[in-house]
């Protein structure tokens, strides 16, 4: 991944010296469990952790061993072997590499996943600060992009901590799923290493034992993973974009945050765009994009192949890097987001009083006129404010066919903002609890 899209932690996870390291700990742990059960010297055992574990993994000297093996994990060992000395031997004793590939793999994508959930409760303790901050905001709502009822910006912030609330619940998950270890060796048969040492290594390093792992851990589980991230990805696009929208120059009805010094355009100095927010739809692009290549990886050839790991190598870091720069972005844009909230009462005011038609439609059935014709006698008076610019209010207390079924004080009661945001604490109930 780029370093203008990353983080220092999550790329770390990522690195050549971590990858090594969680190598070696694999290794260390079954050689401790085969060990315990009699199949190598407990001393043997010991050695491999004293000096593996002082060993500085020397990233150049492994790659100029795999230019001569043209294999990534033995040139691992056979650099191991210059710290561990004889006992050396004893380590990788009856696996293969895909044991120390995918368990290293399912490592790495928890301790990213545990990065991306306290992203994610970041984002939502910004969410439910200015949630509240704004919850009797009064501002349009629309549908279509067209003005429909009023709403509070509150609520639209409330809508969004609960998307991302299940957004976290589905990364939970995720995680659990992922958090596999297979120690089985060749085809996932355990036929020359003992079920318990795979046991071991899970516990050591908090997964759970893969069922059957077929030499590789099924990549269903990371098929799912993958489109986990992809549809937290969505959430994160769906509230960029609603900035965006709220941002453009005849809305303004919020926009981020423009620091002292930022420039807007090279070309017109008064800009002030939403470069954040379009940023942040850019990489929700490139997360979705990975779950597709995690997905056609499921069909592998009968126990295993590898046609998988070129794949894993880009979408793992790539992925998790983007998805943690993404998560922390929004977070800020947040925190930060300016909203104008005479700019949404005027622009709520803009048509006249046309958002209260579904409000006299309803009147007008109750007082006895069909559907039809309630909706008739509206919309001729609804037409009127967007062709000609009048009042709705005016218009509707001169129509005489709706003055036979309403008095003015019925007609003007329907015109009270009050009205659509009365259940706003309900709402707000529903997503953060006690009020």
């Amino acid at each position: 991944m780029i370093p203008r899209y990353s983080r220092p932690e999550m790329v770390a996870i990522w690195s050549a010296e971590t990858k090594f390291r969680i190598w070696f700990e694999i290794e260390a742990h079954a050689c401790d469990a085969l060990a315990e059960i009699g199949v190598i010297p407990k001393e043997a055992a010991r050695t491999i952790w004293e000096k593996g574990g002082a060993a500085k993994f020397d990233v150049e000297r492994i790659d100029e061993i795999e230019r001569e093996t043209k294999h990534d994990v033995i040139a691992f060992l056979t650099h191991l072997a210059e710290f561990v000395g004889p006992d050396a031997r004893f380590i990788h004793q009856g696996m293969t590499s895909s044991d120390v590939l995918d368990t290293t793999f399912s490592v790495q994508l928890t301790r990213a996943t545990d990065i991306l959930l306290a992203d994610m409760d970041a984002l939502l303790a910004a969410l439910k600060k200015r949630a509240f901050e704004h919850k009797d905001t009064v501002t349009i709502g629309r549908s279509h992009g067209i003005h429909a009822e009023p709403t509070t910006f509150g609520v639209k912030l409330a809508q969004a901590h609960a998307e991302f609330s299940r957004c976290r619940e589905r990364l939970a998950r995720a995680r659990e799923e992922i958090a596999t270890c297979a120690i089985s060796g060749a085809v996932g048969t355990f036929a020359n290493i003992d079920p318990r040492v795979e046991e071991h290594v899970a516990r050591k390093l908090g997964l759970k034992p893969e069922p059957v792992s077929t030499q590789v851990i099924p990549r269903d589980r990371h098929a799912m993973y993958f489109a986990t991230l992809g549809v937290v990805a969505s959430s994160i696009e769906r509230l960029a974009t609603e900035i965006r929208h709220l941002q453009r120059t005849e809305v303004l009805e919020a926009e981020e945050y423009f620091s002292p010094g930022q420039k807007g355009s090279s070309a017109m100095p008064h800009k002030r765009n939403p470069v954040l927010t379009e940023n942040l739809t850019g990489l929700a692009r490139m997360v979705r994009s990975f779950a597709l290549p995690a997905m056609e990886n499921v069909a592998l050839w009968h126990e295993r192949d590898i046609s998988h790991s070129s794949v894993e190598r880009m979408i793992g870091p790539d992925a998790t890097i983007t998805l943690d720069f993404a998560l922390a972005r929004l977070t800020g844009v947040v925190e930060k987001l300016v909203v104008y909230p005479d700019n949404m009462l005027k622009n709520m005011n803009r048509f006249r009083g046309l958002i209260h038609s579904q409000r006299v439609l309803l009147a007008l059935t109750q007082a006895g006129v069909s559907r039809e014709d309630a909706y008739r006698l509206v919309q001729r008076n609804a037409m009127k404010v967007w062709e000609q610019g009048a009042d709705f209010l005016e218009e509707l207390l001169a129509d005489q066919d709706v003055r036979a079924a309403l008095s003015e004080a019925d007609i003007r009661e329907k015109f009270d903002l009050g009205y659509h945001t009365k259940h706003v604490d309900t709402i707000f109930r529903r997503v953060f609890g006690k009020l």
